[in-house]
């Protein structure tokens, strides 16, 4: 594809968010959410940097995160039971109070433990967000193309977040303090909120909301599903090793703007804002590989670039190095953004998703709480640039050792897409959201059948969908011919439909090529959403309105 052809697939990304009502919602709650979690950030490291300088910023780092860790894949699955946004919401409006009462405690000079423990609530309510976030974004969205820009169009966001957040904090903190910081925080959070009361889309067919003793199983079920794939698990380790180095960050910011480059306490919003300009930059660059069937490999080069730019600073202390070198960082994450948010939507089915998600988000959080306390300990012990240059390296070098592992998910992810364009088709299935037709093509059956072959006779029982991938067909009633078929078009669903016997013969008048799937995998899927039931029953009224069997035959035994 030329570079014409990618800056209008990029264009188009921005544009179908837009014009979708629902994500625009969703994408707007999110940017509202993570400014407020960036700003948040800000303006904690500096309460606790007054408190005890960087040891103590990485234990509150770890102390904010290591509850989230282990609290994430157990309230995970209420993001698979009922409507996604409902969660959203009440994770919001959480987040909103737990900030407003931390602004209200440094505002009346209250004992920093209780900020701490407010912010420890915060972020149990924010790793619950982004994976009922991720997990709602697939449902908002009919092909990976969708999908890839539904997320380069988050990871835009989270940039903007990531700039606007720092920044603000760092205008708030010159002009006010602390405290005005934390309010504004909490005004994000509610904004967030009220974004998605209104947010309206087929959602799949879910039992309600999970009872609390079966929330343990249920968190399990995710863990399971994440080790037992061996793709979803290196997503993860990789993630993980990300994370590390994000709360390795937020000490060595810190650190950098006050010791090493003596830029003062605003300086940390300025270094974190350089992660966030590189990654505004990062993710319009992103949008040019929408269409790329090379996510792994662009997933592992943003895992090198959340590294290699760290080393370079302890290489080269200085402000203008620095600041480059963190919208490097940005850039990196930009591009983990959309790919891995992607992979892991793709490899993993929508009703474990929101478990998954969760799953990341415990390694997350995990992983930036003990991220954040080894960068403190290896400051103490050997000093900021030592810090900088040994924790950098991490990414990069699993980078390489994954290279090969992705790009094999790559070429397995390319066939699946070939399987849902052809399913996208069929009228019927083209109305369907991302993770039901994904779901389709996972069943898909090949299927030869040679020129002058009957697929199936009329009066056979149905157990089966078909759509042609190459081939034609003619559909024969009473041994009188009623149509034909060609590529992309589907046959076979009057008898899975209304449960009866096949009401036609269909035979083979060029070497076939099928693509077929068991009713047990098709109806559920058809008859779950209201869009794509009508479309079949329109389907199976064409046809039949074509030809009427002289006698209608029995239903099958059950």
């Amino acid at each position: 594809m030329g570079l014409r052809g990618r800056l209008g697939n990029a264009a188009g990304a921005f544009v179908s968010n837009a014009r979708n009502p629902e994500l625009r919602r969703a994408q707007l709650s999110f940017l509202g959410a993570w400014t407020a979690e960036w700003a948040f950030t800000v303006g904690l490291g500096i309460v606790a940097y007054r408190d005890g300088g960087a040891t103590a910023v990485g234990l509150v780092g770890l102390l904010r995160m290591v509850p989230s860790a282990l609290l994430a894949p157990l309230l995970s699955p209420l993001a698979d039971k009922g409507r996604r946004e409902h969660v959203l919401v009440v994770v919001s409006v959480l987040r909103a109070v737990a900030t407003g009462a931390a602004a209200l405690v440094v505002g009346v000079g209250g004992p920093s433990p209780i900020v701490y423990a407010l912010a420890v609530l915060s972020t149990i309510a924010a790793t619950l967000y982004r994976p009922a976030h991720s997990a709602l974004l697939p449902s908002l969205c009919h092909s990976g193309y969708e999908l890839a820009s539904a997320n380069v169009v988050r990871g835009l966001l989270d940039a903007a977040a990531t700039l606007v957040g720092p920044l603000l904090a760092a205008l708030l903190l010159g002009l006010s303090d602390v405290t005005v910081v934390f309010a504004v925080a909490a005004g994000a959070s509610l904004w967030a909120a009220v974004l998605l009361l209104r947010l309206d889309y087929d959602a799949p067919p879910r039992p309600p909301a999970a009872q609390q003793a079966n929330l343990v199983r249920s968190a399990a079920e995710g863990i399971r599903v994440v080790s037992s794939n061996r793709h979803l698990a290196l997503i993860m380790g990789l993630a993980a090793a990300q994370s590390f180095t994000r709360g390795a960050l937020t000490v060595l910011t810190v650190v950098v703007s006050i010791e090493l480059l003596a830029t003062g306490e605003s300086g940390v919003g300025v270094l974190t804002a350089a992660i966030g300009a590189g990654a505004v930059v990062g993710a319009l660059g992103a949008s040019l590989l929408i269409s790329t069937r090379r996510l792994g490999a662009w997933f592992a080069l943003g895992v090198a670039l959340w590294g290699a730019p760290v080393t370079l600073i302890g290489v080269v202390p200085h402000q203008v190095t620095a600041l480059l070198m963190l919208a490097g960082v940005g850039v990196g994450n930009s591009l983990i953004d959309l790919a891995g948010f992607t992979l892991l939507a793709r490899l993993a089915a929508d009703e474990v998703l929101g478990r998954v998600f969760g799953v990341l988000e415990s390694l997350v959080a995990l992983s930036i709480g003990v991220g954040a306390l080894a960068a403190s300990l290896v400051v103490e012990e050997a000093g900021v640039r030592p810090a900088l240059i040994g924790i950098g390296l991490l990414c990069p070098l699993l980078a390489v050792v994954s290279w090969r592992r992705l790009r094999r998910m790559d070429q397995a992810i390319g066939v699946r897409d070939d399987d849902i364009a052809l399913l996208h088709t069929v009228p019927m299935l083209s109305v369907l959201p991302l993770p039901a037709i994904e779901q389709l093509a996972r069943g898909l059956e090949p299927v030869d059948v040679p020129a002058g072959t009957f697929v199936f006779r009329q009066g056979d029982v149905g157990n089966h969908y078909f759509v042609i991938e190459s081939g034609k067909a003619e559909v024969l009633g009473d041994d009188r011919l009623v149509t034909t078929l060609g590529a992309g078009q589907g046959f076979g669903e009057v008898a899975l439909l209304r449960r009866v016997h096949r009401s036609a013969s269909v035979r083979a008048t060029t070497d076939l090529r099928l693509r077929a799937l068991p009713s047990d995998r098709f109806l559920p899927v058809v008859l779950g959403y209201a869009p794509s039931e009508r479309e079949a029953g329109v389907a199976v009224d064409t046809m039949l309105n074509r030809f009427r069997p002289l006698e209608e035959p029995d239903p099958p035994r059950q």
